[in-house]
C-alpha cells in the first residue's frame, strides 16, 4: 500500500477523484476538544448528513482520513522514536543549541506544562479520534454484509480508535472519552476519564476490530497496509500485557492472542530482520502494521500531510552526506551499544560505529556523533530517496518479533519459563545468537527485557516497555542507573499541555506538574 494523499491506495483516476472530493469534507471537520484557538477550526462540517448514502466508495475515502494522523511528525514521523531517547537508548544530537529542546527537557525529566513535546504528542491523537469517530457514527448501526468493504472500514476505524487512545493512556493516564463527532455550539469542556475506563474502551473497539477486519492475507496489493485482524490481534495483545502486572489473569490471554497472530501464517525464518526497514520492500513478510509513506514530494515535507519519512533524513550522521538530509539525530548511548552480545548479526543492521560495515560505499567515521554511534537501521539510500523529503520507508508499528517476545513475556510470567524459551529463541537464532535454557524465571524475565531491546530498538517500543513493567519500577531502577536522577514515578506521564489546562475548564494536571 502506497500513501498518496490521506492513505489513499492506488486506484484508478475516476476512483481517486471520488476518494479525495469525501476525504476533503471529513478532513475538513472540526476537533471535538479544545487544544487552543490555533488549533480548532468550528466552522465546516463535521459529520456525514444523514441523507448522503455511505457508499464504499465514501466510506473508503473517511477510512483514508482516519490514517492521516498516524504520518505526522507529532506521532510516527518524530516524537514516537524520540521517546527512545527519553529511555535513554540515545541522545537527541541533532545541531545543538536549542535544537530538539523539548525532547531534551524530556529526557532529563524537567519538562513543564508548557514542553513542546508534551503537547505535539497530545494533539495528534485527537485528530485521529475525530475523524474515527466520524466514520463509526455513519456506519455503526446500519446493516453491513460479512467481509464487505464498509464492514472493513468500521473495522478501520475501531482499530485506529484504539490505537490512538492507547498511545493518549500510556502517555497521559486518564484521558477525556469522546466517542461521537463534536458538534459546533457544544461545550468543548470534557473531564478526564479514568484509566480503567479508557482502557476498557481501546479494549472494546480493539475487539470490534478483530471481528471486524480480514486477515492481511486477504487484502490485495491495492490495498495491503491497512488495519488487519492480525494487526488488531497484536494490539490487543500489547494492551493487555500492559496491563497484566495488575491482573495476571490476562498474560494467560496473551499468549492465545500471540497464537492467534502465528495461525495466520507467519514464520520468523522466512523474514530477514533488515527486509523491515528496506524502503524497496515496506509491508514485508514480517510486517503486520505499518505506517504507510509514499516519499511524494506534491505534499510539503514540514506540514501536516507529510508523504515522505523523516526517519532516513533525521537519523542520518550529521555532515556525513550518507543520505539526503543528515541531520544527525537519534545518536545511541555507550550504553546502550554495550547491550549487544558477541556475534549478534543485528548490531551491523542497526547502529553505525567506527569500523563497522561501510553504508552505500562510504566509511562511518565516530567524529560524526557526540557519542560516537548513530542509528543505521533507518536510513535510505540516494538511489532510493535523492533528495531529504523523498524517502517512501514505512514505519513498522507491529511485527512479528515483537509477537513472539510478547508470548515469551507472557509465558514467563505464568511461571512456564521454559515454555518461554521457544518463542524467545526462535529471535535469537535469527539474530546468530545461541538458544537459552535452563533460566530461573528472574533470569529469563531479565533476557526478555533485553531481547526487546535489542530487537525492537528504535522502533518506539522501549519507552512504552520501560513503564510498563512492574508497573514502573523498572523505568525508575533503570534510568537512575544511568543517571537519570530527576526521574519520578509521577513523571512517567507526560504534563497536560498548559494550552489545554486554559481551554478545557473540567481538565486537571497530571500529579507532580
Amino acid at each position: 500500500m502506497k500513501n498518496i494523499n490521506n492513505y489513499s491506495w492506488k486506484r484508478s483516476k475516476e476512483m481517486m477523484t471520488k476518494m479525495f472530493s469525501a476525504a476533503f469534507i471529513i478532513l475538513h471537520s472540526s476537533l471535538f476538544i479544545s487544544c487552543g484557538d490555533d488549533f480548532l477550526d468550528k466552522e465546516p462540517k463535521n459529520t456525514v448528513d444523514p441523507a448522503t448514502s455511505v457508499t464504499d466508495d465514501v466510506a473508503v475515502a473517511m477510512a483514508n482520513a482516519c490514517y492521516r494522523t498516524l504520518q505526522s511528525s507529532n506521532m510516527y514521523n518524530q516524537r514516537i522514536w524520540t521517546l527512545d531517547i527519553v529511555a535513554g537508548n540515545s541522545e537527541v544530537g541533532a545541531g545543538g543549541g536549542t535544537d530538539g529542546i523539548e525532547t531534551i527537557q524530556a529526557a532529563n525529566f524537567i519538562t513543564q506544562s508548557d514542553n513542546g513535546m508534551a503537547l505535539y504528542m497530545w494533539r495528534s491523537p485527537w485528530v485521529g479520534i475525530g475523524q474515527c469517530n466520524i466514520l463509526i457514527q455513519a456506519l455503526e448501526g446500519q446493516t453491513l454484509e460479512p467481509g464487505s468493504i464498509r464492514e472493513r472500514c468500521l473495522g478501520e476505524a475501531y482499530f485506529l480508535r484504539a490505537h490512538y487512545y492507547f498511545v493518549l493512556a500510556r502517555l497521559y493516564g486518564g484521558v477525556p472519552l469522546r466517542l461521537e463527532p463534536y458538534n459546533p455550539g457544544e461545550s468543548t469542556d470534557i473531564a478526564r476519564a479514568s484509566l480503567d475506563e479508557v482502557y476498557a474502551q481501546i479494549m472494546a473497539d480493539c475487539q470490534k476490530a478483530i471481528d471486524l477486519l480480514p486477515a492481511k492475507r486477504d487484502y490485495d496489493n491495492e490495498n495491503v497496509g491497512r488495519a488487519c485482524k492480525d494487526a488488531a490481534l497484536t494490539m490487543m495483545a500489547d494492551i493487555l500485557l500492559t496491563l497484566a502486572p495488575s491482573h495476571s489473569e490476562y498474560y494467560s490471554q496473551v499468549v492465545s492472542l500471540c497464537d492467534q497472530v502465528t495461525a495466520l501464517g507467519y514464520d520468523l525464518s522466512n523474514c530477514s530482520y533488515e527486509g523491515n526497514f528496506d524502503a524497496t520492500i515496506n509491508n514485508g513478510p514480517e510486517s503486520i502494521f505499518e505506517v504507510q509513506f509514499s516519499g511524494n514530494t506534491e505534499y510539503d515535507f514540514w506540514g501536516n500531510n507529510p508523504q515522505a519519512s523523516w526517519l532516513s533524513t533525521f537519523m542520518g550522521p550529521r555532515n556525513s552526506d550518507f543520505v539526503a538530509g543528515s541531520y544527525g539525530w537519534n545518536q545511541p548511548t555507550q550504553e546502550f551499544v554495550d547491550q549487544y552480545e558477541t556475534g549478534d548479526l543485528r548490531k551491523d543492521l542497526t547502529i553505525f560505529y567506527e569500523g563497522c560495515p561501510d553504508f552505500d560505499g562510504k566509511q562511518y567515521k565516530s567524529s560524526y556523533s557526540n557519542t560516537g554511534y548513530n542509528v543505521r537501521k533507518f536510513l535510505v539510500k540516494k538511489s532510493v530517496s535523492p533528495e531529504y523529503n523523498t524517502s517512501p520507508q514505512n514505519f513498522v508499528v507491529y511485527r512479528y518479533a515483537d509477537v513472539l517476545l510478547m508470548k515469551a513475556e507472557a509465558l514467563n510470567e505464568m511461571g512456564q519459563t521454559a515454555q518461554a524459551c521457544e518463542p524467545l529463541n526462535i529471535v535469537r537464532q535469527r539474530a546468530g545468537l545461541a538458544n537459552v535454557a535452563n533460566l530461573s524465571q528472574d533470569d529469563m524475565r531479565e533476557k526478555i527485557i533485553h531481547e526487546r531491546r535489542i530487537e525492537l530498538a528504535f522502533e518506539g517500543h522501549r519507552w512504552f516497555d520501560m513503564i510498563r513493567l512492574q508497573n514502573g519500577e523498572y523505568a525508575l531502577n533503570f534510568l537512575r542507573s544511568i543517571g537519570k536522577t530527576r526521574v519520578t514515578k509521577e513523571r512517567l506521564l507526560f504534563p497536560i499541555p498548559q494550552t489545554e489546562m486554559d481551554a478545557n475548564s473540567l481538565m486537571t494536571q497530571n500529579p507532580g506538574y
